[in-house]
């Protein structure tokens, strides 16, 4: 089962959350085989984290509740809440496998969270710039609550426009980059 993971930063914590930095590389080299996306998002500035989003493929709701409130930066404090939903791969593989590479280009993580009806249940047209892409779905797969997607964009507003506007309550973009340890 796939699952979106999106830590909030709580105000503050960027010294703890540096201090942690290999701490939580560590962690998340325990999860490589089941990561299909990570990285930090950041303030309208692009240079203050504001977040961490993990995209994982773990047996259930309880080993993924486990992933995200073992992670060493929620153990220690610097995170705020957590986001924590069923999700579906709907472009069927990793970031890693994105032709547009790990640099270049703003990228950016879109998150629509549900109201009504479902919407965004198929892939856009245009998939070229899509990194990542499905709908946030209820623990038992069963009720849709949004969709998130990660992509490559000019700005904001054309990230955005991944989404039907219409279709959600609030549709939240920030700025993001692939994660992971530097080579």
């Amino acid at each position: 089962m796939e699952f979106f993971c999106y830590h909030r930063d709580r105000a503050g914590s960027l010294a703890l959350r540096e201090e942690l930095t290999e701490e939580h590389w560590s962690y998340m080299d325990g999860y490589e085989k089941e990561l299909i996306a990570r990285g930090p998002t950041f303030a309208s500035d692009g240079e203050t984290p504001t977040g961490s989003v993990h995209i994982v493929d773990l047996p259930g709701p309880a080993a993924a509740r486990a992933f995200a409130f073992d992670e060493p930066n929620y153990q220690a404090g610097a995170f705020r809440d957590v986001l924590l939903r069923r999700w579906r791969n709907l472009l069927g593989r990793t970031m890693w496998d994105f032709p547009g590479g790990r640099t270049g280009d703003d990228r950016y993580l879109v998150l629509g969270l549900g109201a009504g009806d479902p919407v965004d249940l198929v892939l856009p047209d245009d998939r070229d710039d899509l990194v990542a892409f499905g709908p946030l779905l209820s623990d038992d797969g069963g009720a849709w609550l949004g969709t998130a997607a990660l992509i490559r964009a000019a700005d904001p507003e054309g990230a955005r426009a991944v989404l039907t506007a219409d279709g959600y309550a609030g549709i939240e973009v920030h700025a993001w980059e692939f994660g992971g340890r530097r080579s």
